[in-house]
């Protein structure tokens, strides 16, 4: 269609003058009576929503219309006019709705672009995540027809509410001013979309993320490298295996799928009858601007992206910015599938303001500055959109914070709910909750994964398994004891327990350490005697009779070492095995070069001294072994004696090093159950509103300050404090010497007032001296002068008058105060409280 606008452009066709006259006369009328029309529709429709807002409180510009506003909502509702001629079965257009106060404003004027000083807000996903989770929603009453009430933005910012409408001129304000080429939406969206159902969606934290799969590159073999060994196994067997499993691989998917679409067919909810009439608005970011590579939709109540060609969206009435509306020409009853946003091609989209503004942002081009453009431009008067009448938009920093309506929102999704929550809303520090269920009803709890922020024992994240009832943690660096990860069951010693670390900020390198009822087992790291692996094996619980508590005996101790380079193989212990149940050692050596057997030995300990009997002797029989080499000399009996003295030397530290873990165990644990008895948030320094202890040391350190400040002033102004001085802090004020300190102080003050007027007076005279002495000298000299000296000479008397003009004025100034400040100086020191007490003694005395 092609909308002929008479208050944008008169049609003048070639030799009718009186014909452009009559139209342009026409025009006039029909502006008139759309301003008046205007009036009086927004009055009589507009009654019962002007209760929302007071309009004694709103800004002028929310309740009344400019002159340039006037007429665009002339414009519009020409434009509206032609429109319902031209397509009456179509339904009516976004338009002109009225604002929070009651007053008919222009969509496209409702937008306000604005850049918050939040690096959050910068880009489209933080924005949209801001939105979603900021406002609450209202749903559109009936759902078929476009609202009569279009919010400002600041109004939907103060109140965290809006509809669908408002959640999209928010949002589409924020990316006009963070750079992006976006507009508002106003069309047809499925049900769900419309009434924020996404009980049928899976939740977006569960789905794993898809790695982009990376093309394998061949390396190019080195002219010199070494080739790789020959590969033995039969080509024919791997493939058929591949074959096999591939097969296998497809038959489960297959299967899979059709239990998937099985179980969607019985979960698909019922049709909707409104299918393709519920109006709904969104936001269509085009490509160009911020490096957007292609245009996309963004569903302003979920913050989440969507391609232009996705089925929930059926349909699209009109978009709009802040410069211009468009009309959608194209064809719906496919949805956004085939739809294209040229918005230069007037076949598919109807501008309502023609000129630059009628294209899209990104396709404007650069102008060139020629004298038949300008021409033109003169000839053609082009009108542009009014400016937005929405005032500023303020994010306050306390608005980021909550963040959700009252500080916290819940979303559910199939089989799953999602709680969100506001830093610092709630004592323990958790911000996010997500429960996944077994059943579709959600009354099964499957697990429960919790987030937490600003938590003093740096806990991050815990997931609880229901059914197994295991509990996962995991912490961010800081804590004392390095830990990491901590899964178990109960904050029980005795119990299952797996504690990972990190290793690089701990001494003894332990990096993970598995705790059960009979067992122990610890990895190490970048340990300098290369230890890596250390496993403990427990026997049957002894009560002992004494101490009256359970002892584990120690039946199996192994460890395993990494290769020392720097070493020999065989020298190098790779495992050794403390059986202190059967009180032997076994040490097994890392395997030399081209050899598939190492060297091990095995260490039978001698029996300790017991009562009358005498401890046994170490003999060649308690060692045996395996030497790879036979030509290797053995070892020889003192060798192997001092070899297991430092065996057992070593096994004794093994068992004090293993109650240190267990000791570290408990201690933990007790440490976990006394920080969630007693949870403490962290606070910075410089969050003064929170942290109670930085507030109060301000106040205090403010209220020092000014009290110095006032203690300063006060002894400047006091004129008793240098006659105070000499009779010292203990010395006590007597009647004779308030007498002698008020006399001592006037004779001062008079004596400084007679100082000064010496110090002016000098002044005077000096000046009038100097200027009688240029006087004499110019009468003398004034034939033989040249024009320079005299404008000097001039200039000089100018100046030494106004000099000693200025000083006569002050010295009879000066003289003028002095009496009266003298007698408030006296006065003062009467109403002194340090000396009136005295001076009222005298008078009761004299009486």
């Amino acid at each position: 269609m092609e909308v002929l606008l008479e208050l944008e452009e008169s049609v003048v066709t070639d030799g009718e003058e009186e014909d452009s006259e009559r139209v342009h006369v026409e025009g006039l009328r029909t502006l008139e009576s759309n301003l008046s029309n205007i009036q009086t529709t927004s009055t009589t429709h507009t009654a019962k929503q002007r209760s929302q807002m007071d309009p004694s409180k709103c800004p002028s510009s929310n309740i009344e219309n400019s002159p340039q506003e006037k007429l665009m909502l002339a414009m519009a509702e020409n434009f509206r006019q032609q429109y319902a001629l031209l397509y009456p079965d179509r339904r009516p257009l976004l338009l002109c709705p009225v604002n929070e106060c009651g007053v008919q404003k222009f969509v496209s004027t409702t937008l306000r672009c604005t850049l918050p000083p939040y690096p959050e807000l910068y880009c489209w996903e933080g924005c949209a995540s801001f939105v979603s989770d900021y406002l609450s929603l209202e749903l559109l009453k009936p759902p078929f027809e476009i609202p009569k009430q279009l919010s400002s933005p600041t109004w939907v910012v103060q109140t965290q509410r809006g509809t669908c409408f408002d959640f999209s001129c928010l949002l589409c304000s924020l990316l006009l001013g963070a750079g992006y080429n976006a507009y508002c939406v106003s069309g047809y969206a499925s049900k769900e979309m419309c009434l924020l159902d996404q009980s049928h969606q899976e939740c977006p934290q569960l789905q794993p993320e898809i790695q982009g799969i990376e093309d394998q590159q061949m390396q190019k073999m080195k002219k010199y490298s070494v080739k790789p060994p020959r590969d033995l196994q039969s080509s024919f067997e791997k493939h058929q295996d591949k074959k096999r499993h591939a097969d296998a691989t497809a038959t489960a998917l297959k299967k899979q799928k059709e239990a998937e679409k099985l179980q969607k067919e019985q979960e698909c909810p019922p049709a909707d009858p409104l299918l393709g009439l519920r109006v709904y608005s969104w936001v269509l970011v085009l490509s160009g601007n911020r490096e957007v590579p292609e245009n996309f939709f963004i569903d302003p109540l979920t913050g989440k992206s969507y391609t232009t060609t996705n089925e929930i969206f059926q349909g699209i009435e009109s978009i709009w910015n802040h410069q211009n509306y468009w009309v959608n020409m194209q064809d719906c009853r496919f949805g956004c599938t085939e739809m294209t946003f040229d918005l230069s091609d007037l076949s598919k989209w109807e501008y309502m303001l023609c000129g630059p503004s009628s294209q899209s942002l990104s396709i404007i081009p650069e102008p060139k500055e020629t004298e038949d453009d300008e021409d033109e431009m003169e000839d053609k008067k082009v009108f542009e959109m009014p400016p937005s009448w929405v005032p500023k938009i303020d994010i306050s920093p306390k608005d980021m914070e909550m963040r959700y309506p009252g500080g916290s929102k819940v979303v559910r999704y199939r089989k799953a709910k999602l709680e969100k929550f506001a830093p610092y809303l709630l004592k323990d520090g958790l911000v996010t909750r997500l429960t996944t269920f077994k059943d579709l009803e959600c009354t099964q709890a499957d697990t429960v994964q919790e987030w937490f922020k600003h938590r003093s024992d740096c806990l991050e994240e815990r997931e609880l398994q229901t059914d197994a009832n295991v509990t996962a943690e995991r912490f961010r660096p800081g804590r004392s004891d390095a830990l990491k990860y901590h899964r178990y069951i109960t904050l029980v010693p005795e119990t299952e327990h797996q504690m990972d670390f990190y290793s690089h900020t701990r001494s003894d390198g332990l990096a993970r350490r598995i705790q059960k009822p009979f067992e122990m087992t610890e990895t190490f790291e970048d340990r300098t005697d290369f230890l890596f692996y250390r496993h403990v094996v427990y026997g049957k619980r002894v009560k002992v009779s004494q101490s009256g508590r359970d002892l584990e005996p120690l039946q199996k101790v192994e460890e395993m070492f990494h290769r020392d380079p720097s070493k020999r193989a065989c020298k190098e212990v790779a495992n050794r095995v403390f059986m202190m149940s059967e009180g032997q050692i076994h040490v097994t050596y890392h395997l030399k070069q081209n050899k598939i057997i190492p060297f091990w030995l095995n260490f039978i300990k001698p029996k300790e001294a017991a009562g009358s009997e005498k401890a046994q002797a170490f003999t060649p029989d308690m060692v045996s072994g395996f030497q790879v080499d036979p030509s290797t000399k053995p070892y020889k009996n003192l060798k192997l004696y001092e070899m297991l003295v430092d065996l057992m030397r070593d096994e004794e530290n093994v068992v004090l090093q293993i109650k240190d873990s267990e000791k570290e165990v408990k201690s933990v644990l007790s440490a976990r159950e006394q920080e969630e008895k007693n949870t403490e948030l962290q606070i910075s320094m410089y969050n003064t509103t929170r942290n109670e202890t930085a507030r109060r040391r301000t106040e205090e350190t403010e209220r020092i300050a000014k009290e110095k400040q006032k203690q300063q002033q006060l002894k400047k102004l006091d004129p008793l404090e240098p006659f105070l001085v000499g009779l010292g802090p203990s010395r006590p004020l007597t009647l004779q010497a308030a007498f002698q300190i008020k006399t001592d102080c006037l004779a001062e003050f008079k004596q400084q007032f007679i100082n000064k007027a010496k110090i002016l007076q000098s002044r005077l005279e000096k000046a009038t001296e100097e200027l009688q002495k240029k006087q004499s000298w110019y009468q003398k000299n004034q034939l033989n002068i040249t024009k320079e000296d005299e404008d000097d000479y001039h200039a000089y008397c100018s100046d030494a008058l106004l000099r000693i003009h200025i000083l006569k004025q002050r010295l009879d100034c000066y003289k003028e105060k002095a009496p009266k400040m003298y007698l408030a100086l006296e006065e003062k020191l009467k109403r002194d409280p340090r000396l009136n007490q005295h001076f009222k003694t005298a008078l009761l005395n004299k009486d």
